[in-house]
This record gives structure tokens, sequence and C-alpha cells, in this order.
């Protein structure tokens, strides 16, 4: 499944030579136009997770209340407010209207060719000819095609209409919505050791803050700031020619970006150098700004990829109950299959080295040791001889009670006193034969001389003297009695 962002199969030769595009953002644009409320809600979490936004304010990024603006209660008509006012009533078909994909395809002619002529000194800053500013201007309204390489235009001019199409927008390129979120943004700053705010700001913070923001903007005013903040970075790397910092060129761009419409400076002068300093920032770190963080595109990619995102509420209505069979743990059957194993195992090497040991007692020179070492052995009734090949069942534990003192033990001498007595009932005991069947063993010379018809005599010979001595007994008894 993964395949699908990283390979092209593609049978046209004559195509086979192109470059391969991998689009690392490809889930995140696909929620993002299929599933847009989904989308929405991923990122505005983890806005929020960064930056504090209060009810108010989130509602307004969240579209669910119209944005309070400075300036929007002011009585005061400066010159300045009444003549942005009038010409924005002027709508044409690019200029003035709402930001649209036509509009953006007018103006990236004017942004084409701004990239070729970077090096002219005061760019944006010096005006150009009025004159041949409208002439440009009515022809990108008309739709009609411009040779901006014949050099009837100044590179001035057209860098003068382009801020001149910014402003006459209904509303700044970074819309109303976000203008508070942008204001919390540029007060992202580093912490001490201490825990206590400092005054350094929090680049990688605010980086991914504006990644997130710039996810939610809509798209025509996305892609248009894309490419105005990649003209600004390219004129900024040029400032020995053209004398334009990223400083001066944010305060030429940061009222058509950021600033509300129909205010002045004067109802900015809390938040100007924020708003100033905001626009020099998304400037100088515009190559980072447009890529999606990496959780978001894992949770894009995820949300198509998982196998929980497709199962829908039905799905998990028809799934069996967990007390189930079916739902049996993977891990508990592996676990009960390796103590088996492990059980078997243990079993074998048991059985061998008890075999190992009744000849290493077998073959000990006769003695009073060598006696009791087989009595010992023998207690037993499962012993496993060298001779024999199937082991007999184990006789069944006898359950023993936990006393005070072997608690102390356990605690004092630790795991040496529970790997004795591991090791202990581990070793089978043989059940006690006869003196008779010692001496058979001893005569034979190896107990796999030993019959198993002789075995059994020998067995049945000792029941009976069992029986013959208990009843000894009890007629002694009784005569007693």
């Amino acid at each position: 499944s993964d395949a699908i962002c990283n390979f092209v199969i593609c049978n046209d030769s004559s195509l086979r030579s192109q470059p391969i595009i991998f689009n690392p953002d490809f889930f995140v644009e696909k929620l993002r136009h299929e599933k847009p409320e989904v989308f929405t809600e991923l990122i505005v979490s983890n806005i929020t997770r960064l930056i504090d936004l209060p009810g108010a304010e989130l509602a307004q990024l969240m579209g669910e209340e119209d944005p309070k603006l400075p300036g929007a209660n002011s009585t005061a008509s400066g010159f300045f407010r009444s003549l942005m006012s009038l010409k924005r009533k002027e709508k044409g078909v690019v200029f003035g209207s709402p930001l649209t994909e036509e509009g953006i395809a007018q103006v990236s002619q004017l942004i084409e060719y701004l990239h070729k002529n970077l090096r002219a000194e005061g760019l944006f800053r010096v005006p150009g000819n009025s004159i041949r500013q409208q002439i440009l201007k009515d022809a990108l309204n008309s739709g009609t095609d411009i040779d901006l390489d014949s050099g009837d235009f100044h590179s001035n001019d057209v860098a003068t209409l382009l801020k001149m199409f910014l402003g006459e927008l209904p509303e700044p390129l970074l819309t109303h919505k976000h203008f508070h979120a942008h204001l919390k943004i540029a007060d992202l700053t580093l912490f001490d050791e201490k825990g206590n705010k400092t005054s350094t700001p929090d680049k990688e913070r605010q980086i991914e803050a504006l990644q997130l923001l710039f996810l939610i903007l809509p798209a025509p005013n996305r892609s248009l700031l894309k490419l105005l903040l990649d003209l600004l970075y390219q004129t900024a790397k040029k400032q020995d020619k053209n004398k334009m910092s990223a400083h001066n060129l944010a305060l030429m761009f940061a009222p058509h970006i950021l600033w509300p419409r129909n205010v002045t400076a004067n109802d900015l002068q809390e938040n100007i150098t924020k708003l100033n300093n905001g626009v020099t920032f998304m400037i100088k770190h515009s190559q980072k700004l447009f890529k999606a963080p990496v959780y978001i595109r894992e949770c894009a990619r995820l949300h198509y990829l998982g196998s929980r995102a497709h199962t829908s509420k039905d799905d998990l209505d028809l799934l069996p109950s967990p007390g189930s069979k079916e739902l049996q743990p993977l891990k508990s059957q592996k676990r009960s299959r390796l103590d088996t194993c492990h059980q078997e195992e243990t079993q074998q090497r048991t059985e061998e080295a008890l075999k190992e040991l009744f000849r290493h007692v077998h073959n000990m020179p006769d003695s009073a040791k060598k006696k009791k070492l087989i009595r010992q052995f023998n207690k037993h009734p499962t012993a496993v001889t060298p001779g024999s090949d199937v082991p007999a069942s184990p006789a069944p534990r006898r359950t023993r009670s936990r006393s005070f003192s072997g608690l102390i033990k356990r605690k004092v001498l630790g795991t040496p006193v529970i790997l004795e007595r591991k090791s202990r009932d581990a070793t089978p005991e043989p059940e006690r034969v006869s003196k008779e069947n010692v001496h058979l063993l001893q005569k034979c010379g190896s107990p796999a001389h030993v019959s198993q018809s002789k075995l059994k005599s020998l067995e049945g010979r000792k029941e009976e003297s069992c029986r013959r001595m208990r009843a000894h007994l009890l007629s002694k008894d009784s005569s007693s009695l």
C-alpha cells in the first residue's frame, strides 16, 4: 500500500525518462479534499496544543464566529481608511475581487517576471510609473496576454502593481480568522531551566504553528502565499544588489498579508511590531512553512492505510464478543506453546541426567556407600534406568503448606533455597526395592541384563512378603485382645 506514493508504472517509453515526483504530503492533501471536517479537527487540535487560544478566538479560527478585529468599533474615519474602502468598491475581474484561481493565474505572470529582475535597487519600495501600471492593470483584468519581457514595463511597475493587487483584496492573504492566532505565535518564546519564560523566540514551535495554520488556509490563499513568500525569500537573498532585506520587505507587505482591512497603524499600535516581525520570520523560513509536520503526515497515512480506519460502526457490531473463542489472544496461545515445549525439554534433560547418574553409581566399586546410593536412587517408583526406554508416569506430588519459617528462609537466603528446592523436587525418587533386587542388580553387573519378567517376579515376591507380614501382625493383635 505504501507503493501508492513511491512508484508509478508507466508503459510509455517516452515518459520513462521523466523524473518521478514524490509528494510526501499526498495523504495530507487527500484527507483535506475528501474529508475536510476530519482534517480541520486534526489540525486545530494540534494548533491549540502549541498556542493558547481562548474560546472566542478559537471559535473565530474555526469560522463559528465573526472575527473581532482592532479598529472595528472605532468611529474615526481617517483618509487612509476611506481611500482603501473606495478602491475596493471598484471591483474588476482580478483586482478588487475575491481571490480565485483565475486571478492567481494572471498575477503569477507578475511574479515570474520579478524572479528574473531581482537586482533592481529599491524593488517594492520605489514606486513605478502610474500610466504604465494602469495599462498593465487593465490588461490583467481583461485577461489578455501580456509580454512583460518586451521592455515596455519596468520591474518597479510590476512590483508596485503586485502590491496593489494584494492591497485591494477583500481581506488579507492570511484571512481575518487567523489574525489572533498569528499574534499568539509571535509570543512563543523559550523557557529557562527553572521553567520561566524568556524573551528568546522559540523558532521551532513558531515554524510548527505556522505550518499548521497554513494547512487550513483556503486553497487559493495558500497557493498565492507560497508564490509570494518564495519571491520575497529570493529577493532578500540578493539584498546586496537590491538593498531590500527581509525586514524591509516585511514592512512593505505586512499590511497586505496580515493586517486587517480598513485599519490604520494607530489601530495596531500595540501589535504592529509583532505583526512586522511575524512577516519577517515568514520570509526567512518560507522554505519550511509549506510542509506538513511529520506527525500530521503519519496520521493522514494511517487514516487511509490503517485497517481500523476503514471499519464502520456496522462492522464493529458484527464482531464477536471479547469472551468468545474466536478472539483468544495470540499472545496467550504462543505463551502456552512455549511453556509446553519448555516442560518437554526439561523432562527430557531430567531423564538423561537420571540415566547418567545411574550408570555412574553402578560403575562404582562395591561398598556400603554404593548400596546406600542405590537404595536412595530406587526410592522413587518412576526410576529411569539405562535399559528402560519409556519412563513411568510421575507420582502425584503432595501439596506442602507454607510455613512461617520457610517464608523467612526464602526472604533471607533468596533464590539459592528456591533453586535447591526446585532441583530436589525435579529429581525423581524411585521406589525402595528389596535387598534381593539389589543383590540381583549387583550380580548381573548391569541393569540392562535384568529382564522385565524377573523384575515382575521380584515385585510379586515383595508384595507376597508384605501380605504375610500384615496377616501375621493382625493375628498377633487379635490374640492379644
